[in-house]
């Protein structure tokens, strides 16, 4: 079976795992409190130009993103979100589980664009009867979205700007930063950083077993986060994972490198798709590829290639997502040519 539906199938990057066995005998601090999680705070602060910022370090996306959201609104306040946006379709409710609704607004190619962000916040506050309803209290984007697409720094900025005007932090969710951070001429870390108020850096689809790094650059919303990862039961009594991990890739920087290679093997795939005739339902500069393909076709590979089926095309195309990673290899991708 050729592997395509994930970037998250393989294990954590050689140098990654070398270093978890490496400090294996090592006794160390517990709940995140060990010296791997504290030098691995110091480069992410490094490379995101933020001395002050907070980082915390966490297990997987979808309680990250829970914990983060659920502490910054009162009870009676939602998080805006693109209708496509990863807490609104696939993180079974779990912002709603905690009481806060999602508030979704359309979105273009998977980005929210700030004159719809005000659009939608001017009209709720001219409604009389606002005060009946789920207040935004957040703004949530990823970058990369769902569909693998890119915010400019322009773009980035008009949407901080509406933000700044009703007073609601941006949060940007980065499980898949280093793919996004991999492409050629796209936004640093210190962009990203100085563009909104909390974001993480994702590693679990990004090199690593594991992990999460959580970055407040506001740090005036974190106040008792580590009790708020305890209370949702996501604090990692051996924190050391989670800081081994980071260190190694926040050294010679690997993040960035796991992302630059991840996007070249996207593009060769892309490449050779494009060579056959293939047309893509979105062009995303990323790791993943959303390619047309009939549905003759789709049934007879789905035995020898693992992907995502995205959404239907038309009566005879579906959409399907194909994703590298650093595990990647061009063998396979030659083959997975072959047989498309």
């Amino acid at each position: 079976m050729l592997v395509f539906d994930s970037d998250y199938t393989d294990g954590a990057h050689p140098l990654v795992l070398k270093a978890l066995v490496d400090s294996n005998k090592e006794i160390l601090g517990t709940y995140t409190l060990d010296k791997y999680c504290k030098e691995a705070s110091k480069k992410i602060k490094k490379a995101c130009n933020k001395k002050n910022a907070k980082i915390y370090f966490t297990v997987g996306g979808t309680q990250t993103n829970s914990i983060v959201i659920g502490s910054i609104l009162k009870s009676y306040q939602g998080v805006i979100s693109v209708n496509t946006g990863h807490i609104n379709l696939h993180e079974a409710g779990a912002i709603e589980h905690d009481g806060h609704k999602v508030l979704a607004l359309e979105g273009k190619d998977g980005k929210l664009e700030a004159n719809v962000l005000k659009t939608y916040l001017e009209g709720f506050y001219q409604d009389e009867s606002f005060e009946h309803m789920v207040f935004p209290g957040l703004v949530y984007i990823s970058y990369p979205t769902e569909y693998g697409t890119l915010y400019s720094k322009e773009e980035l900025s008009a949407i901080k700007q509406v933000c700044n005007e009703y007073h609601l932090p941006l949060f940007i969710d980065g499980a898949r930063l280093a793919y996004a951070l991999g492409v050629e001429n796209s936004l640093s870390l210190a962009d990203i950083a100085n563009s909104c108020d909390v974001f993480y850096i994702g590693g679990t689809k990004c090199g690593a077993l594991c992990g999460e790094a959580i970055v407040f650059t506001n740090t005036k919303l974190c106040d008792h986060f580590f009790t708020c990862i305890k209370q949702k039961g996501a604090l990692l009594a051996k924190g050391r994972l989670l800081g081994v991990q980071f260190n190694a890739l926040f050294t010679d920087n690997l993040y960035i490198n796991i992302g630059k290679q991840s996007v070249l093997k996207a593009k060769l795939l892309k490449d050779g798709l494009k060579a056959k005739g293939y047309k893509f339902f979105i062009d995303s500069p990323t790791n993943l590829i959303f390619v047309i393909v009939k549905n003759t076709k789709i049934e007879e590979i789905k035995d020898k290639i693992s992907f995502s089926v995205w959404q239907e095309y038309d009566s005879e195309h579906k959409v399907i997502r194909l994703a590298t990673s650093h595990g990647t290899r061009v063998d396979a991708i030659d083959a997975a040519l072959k047989l498309l």
